[in-house]
């Protein structure tokens, strides 16, 4: 095919979540530095059954030795963001946001994420992860591990054009080094959990200009780094 024939961006062929398991793969390469935009995918296809994805670039990307050879999905581990490290990411201040949010805005968006998945409410058995503005949840996605929720996420970002500028990010699972250096790598200013964040986490919070959030159901909110974007009240 004439690498300037023009193709759909996405073709897949399987059964079920197509648009989920699109938004995974774009996001995981996304994740791993492979890509920065849409316009680098031609195509990719996913086979549900056989559980793999096939992904054609425009130009040909160089991988590490093993780069992708890392397990994906996991019930809260799968490691990621191998393309940037927290030795990396000291002294140096990826997100200069002034967005803000007020605590009664934490407590409402969080009563509707933990709400949003019907299949956490069925099994207490998924992660999910959101890209939200003050008012409401803008991408909603849950997974099994809570790397590729988030990674779903970013991918349909990615995919459908919209804007992380100034966004928030709401996930079910821990906020460790690795959630927090994907999050940062996108400039994304708030960083809410219902989970505790480890030290290392708050640490490159504090570094990486992030603010993290922990909700804590009947208590209120700590807030971790960068206090101050949160506000008293409703704005």
């Amino acid at each position: 095919m004439d690498k300037t024939e023009k193709v759909p961006i996405i073709r897949i062929f399987e059964r079920g979540k197509k648009d989920d398991l699109a938004y995974l793969v774009a996001g995981v390469l996304a994740s791993e530095g492979l890509i920065e935009s849409k316009d680098e995918i031609r195509q990719i296809t996913v086979d549900d059954e056989a559980g793999v994805a096939h992904v054609e670039t425009r130009e040909d990307k160089k991988m590490a030795g093993g780069q992708l050879f890392k397990p994906l999905v996991a019930s809260g581990g799968g490691k990621g963001a191998s393309s940037y490290s927290v030795s990396e990411a000291e002294g140096e201040q990826w997100v200069a946001s002034q967005a803000m949010i007020s605590a009664y805005e934490v407590s409402a968006l969080v009563s509707d994420f933990l709400y949003r998945s019907s299949i956490y409410q069925a099994t207490h058995g998924v992660h999910s992860a959101a890209l939200c503005h003050n008012k409401g949840i803008l991408v909603f996605h849950d997974d099994i591990g809570r790397h590729n929720a988030i990674d779903k996420v970013f991918g349909q970002c990615l995919l459908d054009d919209i804007s992380l500028d100034d966004r928030i990010i709401i996930t079910s699972g821990r906020i460790s080094s690795e959630i927090l250096l994907k999050v940062a790598k996108r400039k994304i200013p708030i960083l809410i959990s219902k989970a505790a964040p480890t030290n290392i986490g708050v640490r490159l919070a504090n570094n990486l200009g992030v603010t993290i959030i922990r909700f804590i159901r009947g208590e209120g909110i700590n807030v971790y780094s960068h206090e101050w974007r949160v506000v008293a009240g409703d704005r």
